[in-house]
């Protein structure tokens, strides 16, 4: 039986699926284990820095109001990788590398564990969705940025757990939204 992570981390790989070959793109989404079962958020835009802000934060208040043991955070993005013996610019956004390459990263945690898996995306000539490549990214040791630690590094106490669910119905988030998986399994 797998763990929550990688029971995660198999759910994330399949919606991730499911959007390229339904829409051509993956809204990006997250997934978290809990006692009340799979949790699944999807924001209403990503267009800016701060929507990006604003659904990390989004994600951390639902695993501290739902007690989640493990999430995944689920993005589309370009990546730039150092060939190598060579170091990467950090004054170019990989956006913008003419060797960027387009994946969906899944960035999976618990308190003890943090898994990354890289999907290559493969487009056809014609800029549709093929399929994904078999990724030659290794683990990383050390992953950072606003989408990681989504998780408290301690269960969250009652308190803190109704804290965050008055915080998430403020932002409009409710239970029956995070309910999602019907709609891509």
């Amino acid at each position: 039986m797998p763990s929550p992570l990688d029971d995660l981390l198999q759910r994330a790989e399949h919606y991730a699926e499911f959007a390229m070959r339904q829409m051509g793109r993956v809204p990006p989404a997250m997934m978290a284990h809990s006692p009340g079962g799979l949790l699944f958020f999807m924001p209403e835009k990503m267009g800016d820095e701060r929507a990006k802000d604003n659904f990390a934060n989004a994600a951390r208040l639902i695993t501290l109001a739902h007690d989640a043991s493990a999430v995944v955070m689920v993005l589309e993005a370009w990546m730039k990788v150092a060939a190598p013996g060579e170091t990467l610019d950090p004054k170019e956004p990989p956006s913008e590398a003419l060797d960027r390459r387009e994946v969906v990263v899944l960035a999976g945690e618990t308190r003890e564990a943090k898994k990354q898996k890289f999907l290559p995306i493969i487009r056809t000539d014609a800029g549709d969705f093929f399929g994904f490549g078999e990724s030659d990214v290794p683990q990383f040791d050390n992953f950072q940025g606003r989408f990681t630690e989504i998780l408290a590094p301690h269960p969250p106490a009652q308190a803190m757990q109704a804290k965050a669910r008055l915080l998430l119905k403020a932002m409009g988030i409710t239970d029956s939204d995070l309910q999602g998986e019907a709609r891509w399994s």
